[in-house]
């Protein structure tokens, strides 16, 4: 199973094709193409190129585990989710915003 990612290309979001032919950004409403519906996901990579709107498009394998789609790779995982890692608060930098080195 696969599903269609790309960047907007205007706000460089992280976008997926739902199954209405638009992309969102919510991972959990992209259509999932079986084996069998190469022909649809070519024609849809195609015709979303030709808009130019969206850019860097991939098919990225996922599986469906309890209704969720989850990603196979941790590299769409992470930019689905965001960060593996904690976030921290930001360091209290000097008045001009640099940090002596």
């Amino acid at each position: 199973m696969e599903i269609l990612t790309g960047n907007e290309l205007l706000s460089g979001a992280v976008v997926y094709l739902d199954t209405e032919g638009h992309w969102g950004e919510d991972l959990q409403k992209a259509r999932v193409f079986a084996k069998d519906d190469a022909e649809a996901r070519d024609a849809a990579i195609a015709a979303t190129k030709a808009t130019g709107m969206v850019i860097s498009i991939e098919a990225e394998a996922v599986s469906v585990q309890d209704g969720v789609i989850v990603p196979n790779r941790i590299r769409e995982r992470i930019r689905a989710e965001g960060p593996t890692t904690p976030r921290f608060e930001r360091q209290n930098l000097d008045e001009d915003g640099h940090v002596s080195i």
